[in-house]
């Protein structure tokens, strides 16, 4: 009998060894695990990306004011021009021509006018025929230094210093003034000071203002940074798509109803190297917003609910497992992969929770998600 009484002590004994061990077994394997990050106070800058195009600041096309053929050409590619420097020549005979016709034209109409003034003064002639004989002189005068105008215009000069950019157009080419399309005899730029002409989004214009930098990068030197500063914005689209008054745009602001608006910003460049050429894609990183020795957590910790914006920080029990606090807190300046925040509630090496998952038990298998997104989230 007594045995028996052993036995079943030892069975009891057991039984109870074995729930407490599966109780806390089950309990471990409930508890949540936490991926945490650090809460740091850190110098954090806000941007806003664009892509624009290198620019000389002053650049010009030089044309024809007549329709001549090219009979030589003073520069070439590159080289270093000065305002009023000779640097094409036109065929200008046919005008040379005009000019000695219009010289002898006017010299025969002088001598009419001299002529008729002598009679008119002693009444041999009428008044009439003085007003006539007048004409005719002003006349010939005037097609005289119009025909000397084309002959000056046939002697190309510089209008700025600069350099000759791109290849000039070969002699024998025929040279043709417009006003819409005139034939362009060469370039010359100022590369002494270069801009940055980018398209930024309406969706960020409205935080960038002059005065402001910017650092970017091209891809000829991707090892080189580059900064500029905001010289001016402009105050209106890329497009005008909001000027109706004009066909075009009215049919094109409908189309862009539904399109991005962008606005043009332009940026003084410094490029004392000289490494920017025209035309070039410069990638910026505008600086909008700079916050020095922040309180900041990473961007992915954030979550949302019906009170606010809040964190979950992370600190041990007295059995040392990990249990979260919602820390409210309010939400400033994001950076690429932080933002800063302000309560009195963390402090710099908090931890907090990035990302959530469910341990095993034995009635359930698999994760139960927590993906922790970009905020806001509703939890």
């Amino acid at each position: 009998m007594k045995w028996k009484i052993l036995i079943a002590a030892a069975l009891i004994i057991g039984a109870a060894v074995g729930y407490k061990f599966y109780s806390d077994t089950v309990e471990e394997a409930a508890a949540p695990t936490y991926e945490t990050e650090k809460v740091v106070r850190m110098d954090l800058t806000k941007t806003v990306s664009a892509t624009g195009t290198i620019q000389p600041k002053n650049s010009v096309e030089v044309s024809s004011k007549i329709t001549a053929r090219v009979k030589e050409i003073l520069v070439e590619e590159n080289q270093q021009v000065t305002a009023g420097q000779v640097v094409a020549i036109l065929d200008g005979r046919d005008f040379e021509a005009t000019r000695d016709q219009a010289q002898f034209t006017l010299t025969n109409y002088a001598q009419k006018l001299k002529r008729i003034e002598r009679l008119y003064n002693i009444g041999a002639k009428s008044k009439e025929e003085l007003e006539e004989a007048q004409y005719n002189y002003d006349r010939a005068k005037s097609e005289l230094e119009k025909a000397e105008s084309n002959v000056n215009e046939t002697v190309i000069t510089a209008p700025m210093d600069g350099v000759v950019v791109g290849e000039p157009i070969s002699a024998g080419s025929m040279a043709v003034q417009g006003n819409s399309n005139p034939t362009v005899i060469l370039r010359i730029a100022d590369l002494s000071e270069k801009l940055v002409k980018a398209k930024v989004d309406e969706t960020d214009i409205g935080s960038i203002r002059v005065g402001e930098r910017a650092n970017f990068t091209v891809d000829a030197f991707p090892d080189e940074k580059f900064s500029a500063t905001v010289n001016k914005i402009s105050q209106t689209d890329t497009n005008n798509s909001w000027d109706s008054s004009n066909s075009s745009n009215s049919n094109s602001s409908s189309s862009s109803s539904n399109s991005v608006i962008y606005y043009y910003v332009t940026f003084h460049a410094p490029d004392p190297k000289n490494l920017l050429l025209p035309a070039m894609t410069a990638r910026l990183d505008i600086i909008v917003g700079q916050a020095q020795n922040a309180l900041c957590v990473p961007i992915e910790a954030i979550k949302t609910d019906a009170q606010g914006s809040y964190v979950e920080k992370i600190t041990k029990d007295e059995r040392g497992k990990d249990t979260a606090e919602k820390v409210y807190l309010t939400v400033g300046m994001y950076g690429e992969e932080y933002v800063q925040v302000t309560t009195d509630k963390l402090k710099a090496g908090d931890d907090i929770s990035v990302t959530y998952q469910a341990a095993k038990t034995s009635t359930q298998s698999g994760n139960r998600g927590g993906g922790m997104g970009r905020p806001p989230r509703m939890f």
